[in-house]
């Protein structure tokens, strides 16, 4: 079992098995909440991707704090909500609508423990002049080995979404 605190300790939650996949996003919605969400607890990576920690829905419980916990999204009908530990404005997961999985900010880890990423994913979107080292893949978008892990997952799963905890307040950043 993995333990992940919010910044100041009043949000945790539980992630119990292997991660889907680790990897690093340069998509404009990212990078974008990314920016919205600053100078809160960093998320962004020194190249500006966004790092994620992908788990099941199954594996994940919230521990403590789910009062705390808010969605924002970049706009109203935004498929994708960013949950946030409102007690210290530290973002916590992503959450695609319809999606089996959270994208867990790899931020969020103690110590920096995070999983290293696996590869980089929709470096297409990354800004002119960005400098990517080689030492993973560089995805243009969501390459087939990532489709491919999350749909096995999803298999894994007997094909079910499960709700992880009912979020009802709203995040304006």
């Amino acid at each position: 079992m993995t333990k992940i605190i919010c910044t100041c300790g009043n949000v945790a939650i539980a992630l119990d098995g292997p991660p889907i996949l680790t990897a690093e996003c340069h998509c404009t919605s990212c990078r974008d909440a990314a920016g919205r969400l600053a100078p809160r607890p960093p998320v962004q990576e020194e190249n500006g991707g966004t790092r994620f920690v992908m788990q099941r829905k199954d594996r994940l419980r919230v521990l403590k704090g789910s009062d705390h916990l808010a969605s924002f999204r970049l706009t109203p009908k935004s498929g994708t909500q960013r949950i946030v530990a409102t007690c210290c404005a530290a973002p916590m997961w992503l959450e695609f609508r319809g999606g089996h999985w959270l994208s867990i900010y790899a931020a969020r880890w103690p110590d920096g423990s995070a999983p290293a990423p696996a590869l980089r994913t929709m470096t297409r979107d990354a800004p002119p002049g960005t400098v990517l080292s080689d030492d993973i893949h560089n995805a243009r978008t969501q390459s087939a080995g990532f489709m491919a892990r999350l749909f096995w997952s999803w298999v894994r799963m007997g094909f079910r979404n499960p709700q992880v905890v009912d979020v009802k307040g709203v995040y304006h950043a």
